[in-house]
Protein backbone atom coordinates (compact mmCIF):
# COMPACT_ATOMS: atom_id res chain seq x y z
CA UNK A 1 0.00 0.00 0.00
CA UNK A 2 1.65 3.79 -0.88
CA UNK A 3 1.33 6.23 1.59
CA UNK A 4 -1.26 7.99 -0.19
CA UNK A 5 -3.56 5.01 0.65
CA UNK A 6 -1.48 4.91 4.17
CA UNK A 7 -2.54 8.56 4.54
CA UNK A 8 -6.12 8.66 3.18
CA UNK A 9 -6.84 5.92 6.46
CA UNK A 10 -6.16 8.35 9.29
CA UNK A 11 -8.36 9.96 10.94
CA UNK A 12 -7.32 13.61 11.54
CA UNK A 13 -10.41 14.19 13.38
CA UNK A 14 -9.71 12.06 15.81
CA UNK A 15 -6.53 13.95 16.12
CA UNK A 16 -7.83 16.80 16.17
CA UNK A 17 -10.97 16.01 19.00
CA UNK A 18 -11.19 18.22 22.23
CA UNK A 19 -9.31 21.42 20.76
CA UNK A 20 -11.49 23.76 19.71
CA UNK A 21 -9.44 25.24 16.21
CA UNK A 22 -9.88 29.00 16.02
CA UNK A 23 -10.84 30.21 12.23
CA UNK A 24 -7.60 31.76 11.45
CA UNK A 25 -5.96 28.56 12.73
CA UNK A 26 -4.12 26.79 8.83
CA UNK A 27 -5.17 22.94 8.57
CA UNK A 28 -2.84 21.14 7.26
CA UNK A 29 -3.52 20.38 3.86
CA UNK A 30 -1.76 16.63 3.33
CA UNK A 31 -1.46 13.90 5.61
CA UNK A 32 1.97 14.49 6.52
CA UNK A 33 1.71 18.07 7.10
CA UNK A 34 -0.93 16.80 9.63
CA UNK A 35 1.38 14.03 11.34
CA UNK A 36 4.15 16.67 11.40
CA UNK A 37 1.65 18.80 13.35
CA UNK A 38 0.51 16.51 15.54
CA UNK A 39 4.20 15.27 16.52
CA UNK A 40 4.61 19.29 17.29
CA UNK A 41 2.18 19.44 19.57
CA UNK A 42 3.15 16.25 21.62
CA UNK A 43 6.61 17.77 21.74
CA UNK A 44 5.48 20.82 23.39
CA UNK A 45 3.55 18.81 25.56
CA UNK A 46 6.48 16.39 27.11
CA UNK A 47 8.83 19.70 26.79
CA UNK A 48 6.12 21.40 29.41
CA UNK A 49 6.09 18.82 31.37
CA UNK A 50 9.73 18.25 31.48
CA UNK A 51 9.91 21.97 32.52
CA UNK A 52 7.42 21.73 35.23
CA UNK A 53 9.47 18.35 36.52
CA UNK A 54 12.59 20.16 36.13
CA UNK A 55 10.94 22.71 38.67
CA UNK A 56 9.87 20.44 41.32
CA UNK A 57 12.80 18.92 41.31
CA UNK A 58 14.84 21.93 42.23
CA UNK A 59 12.24 22.29 44.86
CA UNK A 60 12.94 19.37 46.42
CA UNK A 61 16.34 19.91 46.37
CA UNK A 62 15.95 22.96 48.48
CA UNK A 63 13.54 21.39 50.78
CA UNK A 64 15.99 18.63 51.45
CA UNK A 65 18.56 21.62 52.54
CA UNK A 66 16.56 22.69 54.32
CA UNK A 67 15.40 19.87 56.37
CA UNK A 68 18.96 18.49 56.36
CA UNK A 69 19.64 22.02 58.23
CA UNK A 70 16.93 21.98 60.55
CA UNK A 71 17.81 18.14 61.73
CA UNK A 72 21.55 19.80 62.33
CA UNK A 73 20.43 22.10 64.26
CA UNK A 74 17.76 19.56 66.21
CA UNK A 75 21.18 17.58 66.99
CA UNK A 76 23.02 20.31 68.82
CA UNK A 77 20.10 20.05 71.30
CA UNK A 78 19.61 15.94 71.49
CA UNK A 79 19.27 15.37 75.50
CA UNK A 80 18.40 18.56 76.24
CA UNK A 81 15.97 19.30 78.77
CA UNK A 82 13.37 21.60 78.83
CA UNK A 83 12.70 24.14 81.78
CA UNK A 84 9.38 24.81 83.25
CA UNK A 85 7.83 27.40 85.99
CA UNK A 86 6.68 25.43 88.74
CA UNK A 87 4.74 26.59 91.99
CA UNK A 88 6.91 25.89 95.17
CA UNK A 89 4.19 24.25 97.08
CA UNK A 90 3.68 21.44 94.70
CA UNK A 91 7.76 20.75 95.23
CA UNK A 92 8.68 18.57 98.30
CA UNK A 93 12.33 17.69 99.91
CA UNK A 94 13.93 14.82 98.63
CA UNK A 95 15.05 12.03 101.33
CA UNK A 96 18.25 12.41 100.11
CA UNK A 97 18.35 16.01 101.37
CA UNK A 98 21.75 16.93 102.49
CA UNK A 99 20.98 20.82 103.80
CA UNK A 100 20.50 21.83 107.05
CA UNK A 101 17.60 24.29 108.08
CA UNK A 102 20.31 26.22 109.21
CA UNK A 103 21.44 26.38 105.51
CA UNK A 104 18.49 28.73 104.83
CA UNK A 105 19.46 31.27 107.85
CA UNK A 106 21.85 33.74 107.66
CA UNK A 107 24.03 36.43 105.24
CA UNK A 108 25.24 33.50 102.59
CA UNK A 109 21.19 32.84 102.20
CA UNK A 110 19.80 36.18 102.23
CA UNK A 111 22.11 37.15 99.57
CA UNK A 112 20.86 34.28 97.40
CA UNK A 113 17.68 35.52 98.03
CA UNK A 114 18.03 39.42 97.21
CA UNK A 115 19.77 38.12 93.89
CA UNK A 116 16.47 36.01 93.06
CA UNK A 117 14.57 38.62 94.04
CA UNK A 118 16.09 40.90 91.94
CA UNK A 119 15.69 38.63 88.95
CA UNK A 120 12.18 37.99 89.52
CA UNK A 121 13.33 34.24 89.62
CA UNK A 122 15.78 31.85 89.88
CA UNK A 123 18.23 32.18 86.75
CA UNK A 124 19.96 28.77 87.75
CA UNK A 125 17.26 26.33 87.64
CA UNK A 126 16.80 23.56 89.70
CA UNK A 127 16.17 19.86 88.67
CA UNK A 128 13.44 17.83 89.88
CA UNK A 129 11.83 14.71 89.79
CA UNK A 130 7.95 13.34 89.58
CA UNK A 131 6.90 12.09 92.93
CA UNK A 132 4.42 9.55 93.43
CA UNK A 133 2.24 12.37 95.35
CA UNK A 134 -0.82 14.36 93.89
CA UNK A 135 -2.07 17.30 95.07
CA UNK A 136 -5.47 19.48 93.62
CA UNK A 137 -3.91 21.39 91.12
CA UNK A 138 -1.47 18.74 89.59
CA UNK A 139 1.60 16.86 90.08
CA UNK A 140 4.14 16.88 93.14
CA UNK A 141 7.70 16.58 92.24
CA UNK A 142 10.60 16.13 94.52
CA UNK A 143 13.55 18.06 94.09
CA UNK A 144 17.12 16.08 92.67
CA UNK A 145 19.11 19.65 93.60
CA UNK A 146 18.34 23.36 94.17
CA UNK A 147 17.36 23.08 97.38
CA UNK A 148 18.19 26.70 98.59
CA UNK A 149 16.83 28.52 95.43
CA UNK A 150 13.45 26.35 95.93
CA UNK A 151 13.83 27.78 99.67
CA UNK A 152 14.41 31.12 98.59
CA UNK A 153 11.50 31.14 95.97
CA UNK A 154 9.05 29.33 98.45
CA UNK A 155 9.76 32.63 100.94
CA UNK A 156 9.66 35.15 98.53
CA UNK A 157 6.27 33.75 96.81
CA UNK A 158 7.96 33.18 92.94
CA UNK A 159 7.79 30.38 91.09
CA UNK A 160 10.13 28.16 90.48
CA UNK A 161 12.06 27.78 87.32
CA UNK A 162 13.16 23.78 87.16
CA UNK A 163 14.34 20.80 84.78
CA UNK A 164 11.74 18.02 85.14
CA UNK A 165 13.50 14.17 84.14
CA UNK A 166 12.55 10.83 85.25
CA UNK A 167 15.45 9.58 87.36
CA UNK A 168 15.55 6.52 89.58
CA UNK A 169 17.11 6.84 93.56
CA UNK A 170 20.14 6.44 92.59
CA UNK A 171 20.49 8.76 89.87
CA UNK A 172 19.19 11.14 91.76
CA UNK A 173 21.75 10.69 94.40
CA UNK A 174 24.46 11.04 92.11
CA UNK A 175 23.59 14.23 90.50
CA UNK A 176 22.47 15.66 94.30
CA UNK A 177 26.25 14.74 95.34
CA UNK A 178 27.90 15.79 92.30
CA UNK A 179 25.74 19.11 91.84
CA UNK A 180 26.27 20.34 95.40
CA UNK A 181 30.07 19.29 95.41
CA UNK A 182 30.80 21.14 92.46
CA UNK A 183 28.99 24.22 94.01
CA UNK A 184 31.52 23.50 96.76
CA UNK A 185 28.77 24.73 99.17
CA UNK A 186 28.05 21.70 101.42
CA UNK A 187 29.76 21.54 104.86
CA UNK A 188 31.63 18.36 105.62
CA UNK A 189 28.62 17.31 108.39
CA UNK A 190 25.97 17.95 105.95
CA UNK A 191 28.13 15.99 103.12
CA UNK A 192 27.97 13.04 105.62
CA UNK A 193 24.51 13.24 106.76
CA UNK A 194 23.47 12.56 102.96
CA UNK A 195 26.38 9.60 102.51
CA UNK A 196 24.70 8.45 105.42
CA UNK A 197 21.18 8.41 104.44
CA UNK A 198 22.30 6.55 100.92
CA UNK A 199 23.89 4.05 102.85
CA UNK A 200 21.41 3.25 105.77
CA UNK A 201 18.81 3.29 103.02
CA UNK A 202 20.63 0.61 100.78
CA UNK A 203 21.31 2.71 97.91
CA UNK A 204 25.22 1.48 98.15
CA UNK A 205 26.29 -1.86 99.82
CA UNK A 206 29.82 -0.39 101.13
CA UNK A 207 31.49 2.66 101.90
CA UNK A 208 34.42 1.83 98.71
CA UNK A 209 31.19 1.33 95.93
CA UNK A 210 29.79 4.64 97.35
CA UNK A 211 33.07 6.45 96.56
CA UNK A 212 33.39 4.56 93.35
CA UNK A 213 29.89 5.67 91.75
CA UNK A 214 30.45 9.40 93.16
CA UNK A 215 33.88 9.66 91.95
CA UNK A 216 35.39 10.98 95.22
CA UNK A 217 38.34 9.58 97.55
CA UNK A 218 37.68 6.90 99.79
CA UNK A 219 38.92 8.03 102.87
CA UNK A 220 37.27 11.39 102.44
CA UNK A 221 33.38 9.55 102.67
CA UNK A 222 34.96 7.65 105.81
CA UNK A 223 35.96 11.66 107.33
CA UNK A 224 32.55 12.45 106.20
CA UNK A 225 30.69 9.38 107.78
CA UNK A 226 32.47 9.76 110.90
CA UNK A 227 31.52 13.25 111.37
CA UNK A 228 27.87 11.89 110.39
CA UNK A 229 27.96 9.31 112.75
CA UNK A 230 28.93 11.35 116.17
CA UNK A 231 26.47 11.42 119.24
CA UNK A 232 23.41 14.45 118.81
CA UNK A 233 24.89 15.91 122.19
CA UNK A 234 28.59 16.40 120.75
CA UNK A 235 26.96 18.03 117.69
CA UNK A 236 25.13 19.96 119.48
CA UNK A 237 27.72 21.25 121.11
CA UNK A 238 28.98 23.06 118.30
CA UNK A 239 26.68 26.67 117.42
CA UNK A 240 25.80 24.77 114.28
CA UNK A 241 26.77 21.51 113.01
CA UNK A 242 28.16 23.12 110.03
CA UNK A 243 30.89 24.95 111.76
CA UNK A 244 32.13 20.76 112.12
CA UNK A 245 35.52 20.22 109.61
CA UNK A 246 36.40 17.53 108.08
CA UNK A 247 39.91 16.93 109.69
CA UNK A 248 38.44 17.22 112.98
CA UNK A 249 36.77 13.44 112.43
CA UNK A 250 39.48 11.42 113.54
CA UNK A 251 40.41 13.85 116.85
CA UNK A 252 36.73 13.31 118.27
CA UNK A 253 36.00 9.93 117.53
CA UNK A 254 39.45 9.08 119.21
CA UNK A 255 38.52 11.06 121.71
CA UNK A 256 34.97 9.31 121.93
CA UNK A 257 36.86 6.03 121.95
CA UNK A 258 39.14 6.85 125.14
CA UNK A 259 36.81 8.90 127.08
CA UNK A 260 33.19 8.31 125.92
CA UNK A 261 31.76 10.02 128.98
CA UNK A 262 33.85 12.89 129.73
CA UNK A 263 33.82 13.92 126.35
CA UNK A 264 29.59 13.88 126.39
CA UNK A 265 29.61 15.60 129.49
CA UNK A 266 31.75 17.95 128.34
CA UNK A 267 29.63 18.53 125.24
CA UNK A 268 26.08 19.15 127.38
CA UNK A 269 27.78 21.99 129.24
CA UNK A 270 29.32 23.88 126.19
CA UNK A 271 25.89 23.23 124.92
CA UNK A 272 24.38 25.45 127.90
CA UNK A 273 26.94 28.50 127.86
CA UNK A 274 25.69 31.42 126.47
CA UNK A 275 27.81 33.51 124.65
CA UNK A 276 28.30 30.21 122.71
CA UNK A 277 32.09 29.39 122.04
CA UNK A 278 33.75 29.04 118.96
CA UNK A 279 34.15 25.80 116.95
CA UNK A 280 37.66 25.63 117.48
CA UNK A 281 37.15 26.34 121.11
CA UNK A 282 34.36 23.30 121.50
CA UNK A 283 36.44 21.22 119.74
CA UNK A 284 39.94 22.02 122.02
CA UNK A 285 37.37 21.27 125.13
CA UNK A 286 35.83 18.08 123.87
CA UNK A 287 39.56 16.58 122.87
CA UNK A 288 41.53 17.50 125.66
CA UNK A 289 39.17 18.27 128.44
CA UNK A 290 40.36 22.21 128.37
CA UNK A 291 38.38 24.95 128.04
CA UNK A 292 38.80 28.89 126.72
CA UNK A 293 42.05 28.24 125.41
CA UNK A 294 41.48 29.25 121.85
CA UNK A 295 43.11 27.56 119.35
CA UNK A 296 45.81 26.21 121.12
CA UNK A 297 45.50 23.86 124.10
CA UNK A 298 48.11 24.13 127.02
CA UNK A 299 51.54 23.46 125.94
CA UNK A 300 53.37 20.43 128.08
CA UNK A 301 56.87 20.99 129.56
CA UNK A 302 59.78 18.64 128.59
CA UNK A 303 62.61 18.43 130.84
CA UNK A 304 65.99 16.86 131.56
CA UNK A 305 67.48 16.94 135.07
CA UNK A 306 64.67 18.83 136.24
CA UNK A 307 64.75 21.75 133.62
CA UNK A 308 62.86 22.87 131.40
CA UNK A 309 64.46 21.50 128.23
CA UNK A 310 61.40 21.79 125.60
CA UNK A 311 58.16 22.66 125.36
CA UNK A 312 54.99 20.55 123.31
CA UNK A 313 52.19 22.65 122.08
CA UNK A 314 49.36 21.06 120.21
CA UNK A 315 46.49 23.48 118.30
CA UNK A 316 42.92 22.47 118.20
CA UNK A 317 43.34 20.38 114.44
CA UNK A 318 46.33 18.31 116.65
CA UNK A 319 49.35 19.67 114.79
CA UNK A 320 51.84 19.91 117.07
CA UNK A 321 54.97 22.66 117.80
CA UNK A 322 57.94 21.57 119.18
CA UNK A 323 59.65 24.10 120.99
CA UNK A 324 63.54 22.96 122.28
CA UNK A 325 65.57 25.39 124.58
CA UNK A 326 68.93 24.43 124.96
CA UNK A 327 71.40 24.42 121.58
CA UNK A 328 71.60 21.31 119.70
CA UNK A 329 75.40 20.27 118.25
CA UNK A 330 75.41 19.26 115.00
CA UNK A 331 75.47 15.42 115.45
CA UNK A 332 72.55 16.11 117.49
CA UNK A 333 70.53 17.99 114.70
CA UNK A 334 71.03 15.61 112.80
CA UNK A 335 69.82 13.13 115.08
CA UNK A 336 66.55 14.74 115.90
CA UNK A 337 66.22 15.58 111.88
CA UNK A 338 66.40 11.51 111.74
CA UNK A 339 64.09 10.95 114.80
CA UNK A 340 61.52 13.03 112.79
CA UNK A 341 61.08 11.32 109.63
CA UNK A 342 61.46 8.21 111.03
CA UNK A 343 57.89 9.09 113.29
CA UNK A 344 56.53 10.98 109.99
CA UNK A 345 57.37 8.05 107.92
CA UNK A 346 54.76 6.10 110.69
CA UNK A 347 52.09 8.46 109.83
Amino acid sequence: MGLRDKASKIDFASLTSGAALSPDTKQPKTAPGAMMAFANDARSDLLRENEELRVAAARAAGLEAQLGEVVEDLRAWDGAKATRLLDPASITRSRYANRHESSFDGEEFDRLKREIQEAGGNVQPIKVRPSSGKVADGEVYEIVFGHRRHEACRQLGLPVLAVVDNLDDRSLFVEMERENRERQDLSPWEQGMMYARALDLGLFPSNKQLAAALGIDHSNVGKSLALARLPDTVVGAFRSPLDIQLRWAPLLNKALETDAQGVLARAQALALKAPRPSAKDVLAALVSGQEGLGVQARPHALQVAGKKAATLTFDADGRATIRIHLPLADAKRQQLQELLEEFMSAL
